[in-house]
């Protein structure tokens, strides 16, 4: 088995619809300058609300990725 060395950084991804579609918005877009992306937890699950209601959720994730 060959071993590994990570990097770790911390997004924040948003969205109107869902904490899922917050952490898939994060890591689609870290994506585009983050190579060899492995692996996400979440740290954080929050929000805004207006009016009463739930208006955009907001989800910190650390994100892994291996070094080359």
């Amino acid at each position: 088995m060959d071993s590994h060395v990570y990097k770790t950084i911390q997004v924040t991804g948003t969205s109107d619809a869902s904490a899922d579609d917050a952490v898939r918005t994060a890591v689609e877009r870290a994506a585009i300058t983050v190579h060899n992306l492995k692996w996400f937890k979440v740290t954080e699950t929050r929000g805004y609300i207006k009016e009463g209601k739930i208006a955009q959720w907001q989800v910190s994730i650390d994100l892994g990725f291996a070094l080359e």
